[in-house]
C-alpha cells in the first residue's frame, strides 16, 4: 500500500501543532484523567476496522477519546512517584527515531544506533564524574538494568550457572528501601526471596554498614554465598542514598559485586555540590542512572554503566551463525552485553535533550527543583499542623499531617481528586506519608506554591 505522502505531510504538521499547543499551555488539562475503570474500553469499537480510516478521524478520536482519560506525566503539577518528563527537542528526536526505525542489532545492522550510544553515555558519564573505564549502553528500564547487573554479578560468582542453571545459595543485599525491582531480577535470575537479605536503615532511611558487614558474615559462616550488594542513591520512598563509600569496600573485601541503584538521583551528580553524596559509586561494578527521570527524555532511556564488561559478555553473548559479522575491533554489538537483541534508536533522542540543553540548561532546571523542594520543606516546618518526615537530598519532600493515617489518606485524596495536581504516597515507621517529588521540564515555582495552598486549604477543612 502506497501512504499518499501528502495526507501524511498533512497529518504530520497537525500532529506537531497539538503537540506545541500541549507544551503551550499544558495547565489547562486535568493532571489525572476523571475516569472510572473499563471506560475507555467502552467508549472504543470491539472489533478492529475492516477498511482503513483517514487521518483526520483518527485524530479527532485521539483528542476526543484518549487525551481525556491520559493521566499527564508531562504535566507541571504532576509530583507523585518519580518525574518522567520529556522535553521538546526529546520529541524531535523520538520522531525522527520512529522514521528511521533502524534496529541495532549489532553495529553492522545499525552504526549510527550503536556508535551514538557510546557517544551520549560518554558525555553523561563524564557530566557525572564517573572514571573512563566505565562501559555503558541503554536499557529501556532501571528494572531492566539492575536485572543484568545482578545477572552479571552472578555470572562472576558463579560461572558455572551459565551452563547448569542458578544453584541454592547465592545470597543477595540491599536496602530495606531498596525498590521492588530487585526483588524481581532475584526471581527472574533463580535466586530466589529466601536469599535476599534486606538490611536495616538509619534514622535517615539509609542502610546500615554495620548491619551489612554482620549479615554478610553470618551468612558466610552458615555456608551460603553471598555475592551481590545493591546499593541505593535515591532511595524510591524518600530519596535517601545508603552509604556507597562503604557498601565498596565491603563488596571490595568479600569479593562481592556492587550495583547502586540511582535511577532517580543519579542525574545530580551533574551538580559538583550534590557529588559527595554520590562518593563511592566510582568503585562500583555497575550504575544504573534513568535519563527518562530526571533528565527531560521520554520513557524508555535507562543509561547502564559497569567496569566489568567482559563479565557481561560473558553471562550475555550468544551468537548464532546468522548474527556474526566481521568488522574490525572498533566494531562493538551491544547483543552481546545483554538479553535485548533488537534495540531501537533511544540514543537519538537523548542527543538531541544534550545538544539542545546543554550542560549549563540541565545545570539549570536541576538546581531550581531542588531549590524549590527546599522552600517547600521549609514551608512545612513552618506550619505546626505538618511534620516533614524525611531528609531532602534532592528534590523529593515527603511528609505529613500530624495525627493519624486516616486523616492524611484523606488529604492526598482531596488532593488527588480535584484534578489539578497529582501526589503519591509511602509508607514510614508505619506510618502514612504524602511525596512531592518534583522535576518536570514545565514546572515552576509558582506550581509548587499553589500545591501548597491547596494542601494547606484542604487540611482546613479536614
Amino acid at each position: 500500500m502506497n501512504e499518499p505522502i501528502e495526507e501524511f505531510r498533512k497529518a504530520g504538521h497537525r500532529v506537531v501543532d497539538w503537540i506545541a499547543r500541549y507544551y503551550e499551555d499544558p495547565r489547562r488539562y486535568l493532571v489525572r484523567a476523571p475516569m472510572r475503570p473499563g471506560e475507555l474500553v467502552d467508549a472504543l469499537p470491539a472489533e478492529a476496522p475492516e477498511q482503513g480510516e483517514s487521518y483526520e478521524r483518527l485524530l479527532d478520536d485521539f483528542e476526543r477519546l484518549i487525551v481525556p482519560a491520559v493521566t499527564h506525566w508531562n504535566h507541571p503539577r504532576f509530583f507523585a512517584y518519580f518525574p518522567s518528563s520529556c522535553s521538546p527537542p526529546a520529541v524531535l528526536g523520538e520522531m525522527l527515531a520512529a522514521a528511521l526505525n533502524t534496529n541495532g542489532i549489532h553495529w553492522l545492522s545499525s552504526p549510527a544506533v550503536t556508535e551514538l550510544e557510546q557517544v551520549t553515555l560518554a558525555w553523561l558519564r563524564q557530566w557525572l564524574g564517573l572514571p573512563a573505564e566505565f562501559f555503558g549502553e541503554i536499557f529501556d528500564t532501571a528494572s531492566v538494568s539492575s536485572l543484568h547487573a545482578i545477572a552479571a554479578a552472578r555470572e562472576m560468582a558463579d560461572p558455572e550457572a551459565r551452563e547448569r542453571g542458578a544453584q541454592p545459595g547465592l545470597t543477595l543485599y540491599c536496602s530495606e528501601h531498596a525498590h521492588s525491582s530487585i526483588d524481581k531480577a532475584a526471581l527472574v535470575l533463580g535466586i530466589g526471596r529466601r536469599y535476599i537479605r534486606k538490611i536495616p536503615v538509619d534514622a535517615e532511611f539509609r542502610m546500615r554498614e554495620d548491619r551489612l558487614e554482620r549479615t554478610i558474615e553470618q551468612d558466610r559462616a552458615a555456608g551460603l554465598r553471598p555475592f551481590c550488594i545493591v546499593a541505593t542513591a535515591g532511595t524510591t520512598s524518600t530519596s535517601s542514598v545508603d552509604p556507597l563509600e562503604p557498601c565498596a569496600r565491603l563488596a571490595e573485601r568479600y569479593g562481592l559485586w556492587l550495583h547502586v541503584d540511582a535511577a532517580y538521583a543519579g542525574a545530580a551528580a551533574i551538580l559538583p555540590d550534590k557529588r559527595p553524596l554520590f562518593e563511592g559509586w566510582q568503585r562500583a561494578d555497575s550504575i544504573v542512572v534513568n535519563a527518562h527521570k530526571w533528565l527531560f527524555t521520554p520513557l524508555d532511556l535507562s543509561a547502564f554503566y559497569t567496569r566489568r564488561p567482559d563479565v557481561m559478555r560473558r553471562a550475555f553473548s550468544l551468537v548464532p551463525e546468522y548474527l556474526r559479522t566481521a568488522e574490525d575491533s572498533r566494531a562493538v554489538n551491544l547483543m552481546d552485553y545483554g538479553v535485548p537483541l533488537g534495540r531501537r534508536f533511544r540514543a537519538l533522542k537523548f542527543w538531541f535533550v544534550l545538544r539542545r540543553l546543554g550542560r549549563e540548561g540541565i545545570t539549570k532546571l536541576l538546581r531550581s527543583h531542588i531549590a524549590w523542594a527546599a522552600e517547600l520543606a521549609a514551608w512545612i516546618e513552618a506550619d505546626s499542623r505538618f511534620e516533614r518526615v524525611a531528609p531532602v537530598p534532592f528534590s523529593t519532600v515527603c511528609f505529613r499531617l500530624r495525627g493519624d493515617n486516616e486523616a492524611n489518606r484523606r488529604l492526598l485524596a482531596r488532593v488527588n481528586q480535584s484534578g489539578r495536581f497529582f501526589l503519591s504516597h509511602t509508607e514510614l515507621d508505619g506510618r502514612f506519608v504524602l511525596r512531592v517529588a518534583i522535576g518536570n521540564y514545565h514546572t515552576s515555582r509558582e506550581d509548587v506554591r499553589e500545591l501548597w495552598e491547596l494542601i494547606q486549604r484542604t487540611a482546613d477543612e479536614l
